[in-house]
C-alpha cells in the first residue's frame, strides 16, 4: 500500500479549529440524514470549504455506509480519511488500511483495555493513524495507557443517545498536552465550535449539521470562524 494521508497532523497546529467532515447517510437516533448523498461529490465540498480531513462511515446496518462510499469520497480530494466503523479485531484494523483509510476509530467502551493496546500498535505497525474515543476518565487512562496520540471526546451516551455539552470541556482538562483533542457528536453551530475551541480542542468531528446543511461548504466556514 502507498503511505497514508497524515491524518493527526492535518488536526495539529492550526490558529482555528479543524473541522473533522464526515459524510453519513442515516444515524441509529436521527434515522435517515441524507440517503442519496454522492460521497465523492459531498468531500470535493468539504474539501473546498477547508474541511480538514474527512471521516466516512462504512457500517451498513446502522448508518447505511459502505466500503465504496470510503474510496470515491477519498479519490475525491487530497483529504485524510478516517474510516468511520466499529473496529473490534486485528483484521478490522488491517481492513481499514487495505480499503485506503488514513486512519482507524477506536471506541475504548467497545473494547477491553488491552484490545485497546492491541489494536492501537496495530494499526500503527500497518501506518495508519489512530483516533481513540473516549467518554470519561476511566476511558481516558486507557486511551493515554494506550499511547494515543489524537483522542475523541464524544459528547453522546452510546446508550441514551442524549447529548453531553459539559462532558467535552470537563474532559478537554484532563486529556495530557501533546495529545490532539477532538470533539465529536452534537456540534451544531458556530456557538458550538467556539465554546469547544475555548475549552481547548483543536479539532471537531461534525456529520449531522453538515449533511443536511443547504451548504456544506458555507457551513464548515461558519465552524471555523
Amino acid at each position: 500500500m502507498p503511505p497514508a494521508r497524515p491524518f493527526g497532523a492535518a488536526l495539529a497546529g492550526g490558529d482555528r479549529l479543524a473541522v473533522i467532515s464526515e459524510i453519513k447517510r442515516r444515524s441509529p437516533s436521527k434515522g435517515d440524514l441524507a440517503p442519496d448523498l454522492d460521497p465523492a461529490a459531498l468531500a470535493a465540498r468539504y474539501a473546498a470549504g477547508g474541511a480538514a480531513c474527512l471521516s466516512v462511515l462504512t457500517d451498513v446496518e446502522f448508518f447505511g455506509g459502505s466500503v465504496a462510499d470510503l474510496q470515491a469520497a477519498r479519490a475525491a480530494c487530497d483529504l485524510p480519511v478516517l474510516r468511520k466503523d466499529f473496529t473490534v479485531c486485528p483484521a478490522d484494523v488491517c481492513d481499514a488500511r487495505l480499503m485506503g483509510a488514513d486512519c482507524v476509530l477506536l471506541i475504548v467502551a467497545a473494547l477491553a483495555a488491552e484490545e485497546v493496546v492491541e489494536l492501537h500498535r496495530l494499526a500503527v505497525d500497518v501506518g495508519l493513524d489512530v483516533l481513540v474515543e473516549i467518554h470519561d476518565e476511566p476511558e481516558l487512562d486507557v486511551a493515554v495507557q494506550a499511547g494515543a496520540m489524537q483522542i475523541g471526546v464524544n459528547q453522546r451516551d452510546l446508550v441514551t443517545f442524549q447529548v453531553d455539552h459539559a462532558r467535552a470541556e470537563r474532559m478537554a482538562a484532563l486529556i495530557p498536552s501533546g495529545i490532539g483533542r477532538v470533539a465529536e457528536s452534537g456540534v451544531r453551530d458556530g456557538d458550538d465550535a467556539r465554546r469547544l475551541r475555548a475549552a481547548g480542542y483543536d479539532a471537531v468531528l461534525v456529520g449531522e449539521t453538515l449533511v443536511t446543511a443547504p451548504d456544506p461548504a458555507a457551513a464548515i466556514a461558519s465552524l471555523r470562524n
